[in-house]
């Protein structure tokens, strides 16, 4: 039920609305003018005000202005005798959730709390889920590691939360780049707003521009409606352009005047689009090399490195690997409903033996495969690089062969994950960071027909 404030300077209307919302379940509190009004706002924080627009001293449209201004969360309901043109597109560009006349309709105003209610609802419900994923997001949930390196990072991450400076991060494919963007955003006064990761190898030059700064009708053949970019999609959270270092010169300009100037035109406009949301860009590439054969712009590159985050390969922070397998284990196993959780220490050597070219990423898909593998709850070694089984008798193929092409190995770790998913595939796409149509094009062509 809801907390509602009625204001009305009608003492005979006032005791029949707050007799009606009392009946129905509410929790009404009363006020005669404005300033009644104001006091009631900040001792019994109502979530409705029901107020009317013709009071003496200070007028209903000029207490919805007040309370806008002090608790914006607050709906506003106006209601009059005098139902006019100007008072009610007034009351509305104020913010006013509906415009209600003299005598008021009851049932309307019945189904339009319930209306409230429910969108109440929903938002804290929406709320308490952003601040679920802002906690999944923090620090100690995301970054594993203790090193020097890490410990910079965090140092790094922690001194630009609360800006929006543009970031620049650096490091091979896999070492986990992403979740650094993620972990800026997640601990930033922004992280109620979207966070928008957009990669930029993915698409062509025509797409990837439609994609970040969206188009008007009829811009381009295809083009049946307006659509919002990227950039303005983003609103004040934050926009993440993987591979930077992949992009056109033609996107490279542009997206030189949206760090520039903070505004951006749709393909095929004219109207200029503030951009408020943080830029972060990732890129495996050295940029620097890039700019001095003339592949990248060196006033763009100076522009992304206003802060820049270099993440180093996991061979370089191996003191990391133990805690990150567990960190792995323990994900991996929820994901997948199992309880592969004991390591033995000859695994763990073979582990930390290993030089994982693939960083975090293949070690992640290798712990996958060898939980989905496992009889027991201790992992299972046989898949493991470099381990005892690879190193059988020469007349037995070795169980993990490390000859084998990429697209080989990714089969066969597409064919454990669909096992260990039941052949669950929007289950199997989420375990390996994948969309839907793209794990689809990934399987055999009668697989995929059948999905």
């Amino acid at each position: 039920m809801l907390r509602i404030l009625v204001v009305d300077d009608d003492a005979t209307a006032r005791r029949a609305l707050e007799r009606f919302l009392t009946q129905i379940g509410h929790t009404v509190f009363v006020a005669a003018d404005g300033n009644e009004a104001l006091l009631a706002l900040a001792s019994e924080h109502p979530q409705v005000v029901l107020t009317d627009i013709y009071m003496p001293g200070m007028t209903g449209l000029d207490l919805q202005a007040k309370i806008k201004h002090l608790d914006p969360a607050v709906t506003v309901l106006v209601m009059t005798g005098k139902d006019d043109m100007q008072t009610t597109v007034r009351a509305m560009q104020q913010g006013a959730y509906d415009y209600l006349a003299k005598p008021l309709d009851l049932e309307r105003l019945e189904k339009l709390l319930g209306h409230i209610e429910r969108s109440l609802d929903l938002s804290e419900k929406l709320s308490i889920i952003i601040d679920e994923k802002a906690r999944d997001y923090s620090f100690e949930n995301v970054l594993i590691g203790r090193t020097a390196a890490m410990m910079d990072i965090y140092k790094t991450i922690g001194s630009i939360t609360n800006s929006k400076v543009t970031v620049m991060i650096t490091g091979e494919s896999g070492t986990g780049k992403e979740l650094i963007v993620r972990a800026i955003h997640f601990n930033s006064p922004w992280k109620a707003e979207p966070f928008i990761a957009v990669n930029c190898t993915a698409l062509t030059e025509s797409l990837l521009e439609s994609e970040l700064f969206g188009h008007t009708k009829g811009s381009f053949t295809g083009a049946i409606a307006d659509k919002k970019g990227k950039f303005e999609l983003a609103r004040e959270g934050t926009i993440f352009l993987d591979e930077i270092g992949e992009i056109s010169p033609k996107i490279q300009v542009m997206l030189l005047r949206v760090l520039q100037e903070r505004v951006f035109e749709r393909v095929g406009g004219d109207k200029s689009i503030p951009m408020q949301a943080r830029i972060v860009a990732a890129t495996n590439r050295d940029l620097g090399e890039e700019v001095q054969k003339g592949r990248f712009r060196e006033d763009l590159f100076y522009r992304l490195n206003v802060v820049s985050i270099h993440v180093p390969p996991l061979r370089e922070r191996k003191e990391d690997i133990p805690m990150l397998v567990e960190h792995l284990l323990r994900r991996i196993n929820a994901a997948l409903h199992t309880n592969v959780t004991k390591v033995r220490d000859s695994t763990m050597e073979l582990i930390l033996d290993h030089s994982w070219p693939g960083n975090v990423r293949e070690l992640e898909n290798i712990l996958t495969r060898a939980i989905v593998l496992s009889k027991d709850e201790w992992l299972d070694e046989g898949i493991l690089p470099d381990s005892a089984a690879a190193r059988s008798s020469p007349g037995q193929q070795a169980i993990y062969d490390w000859k084998r092409s990429l697209a080989e190995v990714e089969r066969e770790h597409i064919d454990a994950v669909l096992k260990g998913t039941g052949g669950n595939r929007t289950e199997a796409a989420r375990i390996l960071g994948i969309s839907k149509p793209t794990l689809y094009a990934k399987l055999p062509s009668k697989e995929g027909k059948k999905a």
